[in-house]
């Protein structure tokens, strides 16, 4: 985990990790999901040079 945030409105904690691919942040995901006392959304990010250099 890289960064964690109290806030106010549909989600009560933002949380900021990194994860070596999609598939281990996915895997992590449904694990605590399956608990049933967590609401998750995963968004995937991109550095802005990434982004760049994906669009060719």
């Amino acid at each position: 985990m890289l960064h964690q945030w109290a806030t106010l409105g549909d989600y009560d904690f933002v949380n900021i990790v990194e994860a070596p691919d999609a598939a281990t942040i996915a895997r992590v995901s449904v694990s605590l999901g399956a608990r049933g006392s967590t609401k998750i959304r995963t968004l995937t990010a991109l550095s802005i040079d990434e982004f760049l250099q994906a669009l060719g």
